[in-house]
């Protein structure tokens, strides 16, 4: 039974590349993922397959974590609305250009990552803030999306596991701290950073896609489809930059604020869900109350546009709600157990670390979420590292790049989604010119873990 438990992301992943469309794959993996479970539990009829995947839905939407989540991505639509149709956004590059501070493809590029490092205090919040501000430079200087999206999501999850003052640094401090390692769990964790070879290596070929302006593959294709597009911003006309940075400096400034605050002042222990949802909130009642003031739109167009911003983005709320939904089935299918077992068995010692970063990237990959890759494989890795005298930092570094890893390939991946969502790219498109950098990076780190393996062990 256990092998079967692979099909339902195959399936999804078949059916994404054969129609080219995601939200029926999702939901038709929930139901075969959902089948199976019926089908080893024994406990109900096949017939009401459906009704269990649309149980699994709402059972999602349900949790609190999730939920914030469904809502921060509409509460992003509305945003995005209001900075634009305020004409915040162009205004906005208007004053970079003029300052000279994004003169060229190479600095608009550089602004951006140095935007998406800079927020590394949740990986959301980096990548839409990222996102939101280059998308009218991208336009200016006729740059594709899909260049945006990948430089925010290749930026800004890397940026986010190699500093580690975040959530993201104290789930994994949670998950690493319940074993008796020679290492205090903070040093194991710090350790990793230095060690996380995908991370690196990302950000690295992020920073050689910028600096040289040389594309590669499909992004190379995009961005030729992109220049015989007119330069000119398809904006309303540029009013003031102040409709778009001021709440763009209150989402982030108040999410510092609130991380301290939902983590009872220690900021990394606040909660990344609720604190980008209240972030959010907030910079969307700051702009609704600047274009009232300023009677740059009224009440009743604020409100409309608000909710037309909401609609625009409905399409990715659902394969964000529908990707949660399908991890959530396959972690109790076994899915992400099964692949660590298949991959883990009988090796060499030096071959263990990367082939935990190869069963994460899997992991990852097929799930659609390289948090629950970390929740199945560190309990996995780290008792192989005490056991088989591997440094524990080189095994966690391995399954959190490997983590990070699959997600950047995964089109049913939640981040995946959100990247695509905060650079206005089709989401399959966004995929397909990521993955050969995704791809570069990933090979090279599997080299670099070998050799790490056969050195430090």
């Amino acid at each position: 039974m256990d092998w079967l438990s692979i099909i339902p992301p195959l399936l999804a992943l078949v059916i994404v590349f054969w129609k080219k469309e995601v939200i029926s794959a999702l939901f038709i993996a929930l139901l075969s993922s959902e089948f199976l479970l019926i089908l080893k539990s024994n406990t109900s009829h096949l017939l009401t397959t459906p009704i269990a995947a649309i149980e699994r839905i709402v059972g999602v939407a349900g949790s609190g974590s999730n939920t914030r989540i469904l809502i921060f991505s509409l509460l992003v639509g509305a945003l995005l609305a209001l900075i634009r149709d305020s004409g915040g956004v162009a205004a906005t590059v208007n004053m970079l250009l003029q300052k000279g501070v994004a003169k060229n493809k190479r600095q608009v590029g550089a602004v951006t990552m140095f935007t998406g490092t800079a927020v590394f205090i949740e990986s959301n919040l980096s990548i839409l803030t990222s996102g939101i501000l280059a998308r009218g430079l991208f336009d200016k200087f006729n740059m594709s999306r899909a260049r945006l999206a990948y430089i925010i999501d290749s930026t800004c999850a890397p940026v986010c596991i190699l500093i580690l003052l975040n959530g993201w640094g104290a789930y994994v401090l949670g998950l690493i701290s319940a074993y008796e390692l020679t290492e205090s769990p903070v040093s194991v964790l710090w350790g990793s950073a230095l060690l996380n070879f995908y991370a690196i290596f990302t950000l690295l070929i992020v920073a050689y896609t910028i600096f040289t302006d040389k594309l590669h593959g499909p992004m190379k294709h995009e961005e030729a489809i992109r220049e015989t597009i007119s330069s000119e911003l398809k904006t309303v006309t540029a009013t003031k930059a102040r409709f778009m940075l001021v709440p763009l400096a209150t989402m982030i400034i108040s999410m510092f604020g609130f991380m301290w605050w939902t983590g009872d002042g220690v900021l990394t222990q606040g909660s990344g869900s609720k604190s980008v949802l209240y972030a959010t909130l907030l910079a969307c009642f700051v702009v609704y109350v600047l274009l009232v003031k300023h009677r740059q739109m009224s009440h009743q167009t604020t409100i409309s546009n608000a909710f037309k911003g909401m609609g625009e983005l409905l399409p990715l709320v659902t394969i964000v709600l529908l990707s949660i939904a399908l991890g959530a089935s396959l972690k109790l299918l076994g899915t992400g157990v099964f692949v660590a077992n298949l991959v883990g068995a009988f090796l060499p010692i030096f071959l263990i670390v990367p082939m935990l970063f190869i069963a994460g990237g899997i992991m990852s990959f097929t799930t659609g979420t390289s948090w629950g890759t970390f929740a199945i494989l560190i309990p996995i890795g780290i008792p192989l590292a005490q056991t088989l005298g591997i440094p524990p930092s080189l095994v966690l570094a391995a399954i959190l790049g490997g983590g990070v890893f699959g997600d950047h390939c995964s089109p049913i991946s939640d981040t995946t989604a959100v990247a695509s969502l905060a650079a206005g790219c089709d989401l399959l498109t966004h995929v397909k010119t990521q993955l050969p950098y995704a791809l570069v990076a990933g090979g090279l780190s599997v080299v670099a873990f070998t050799v790490a393996g056969l050195a430090m062990t």
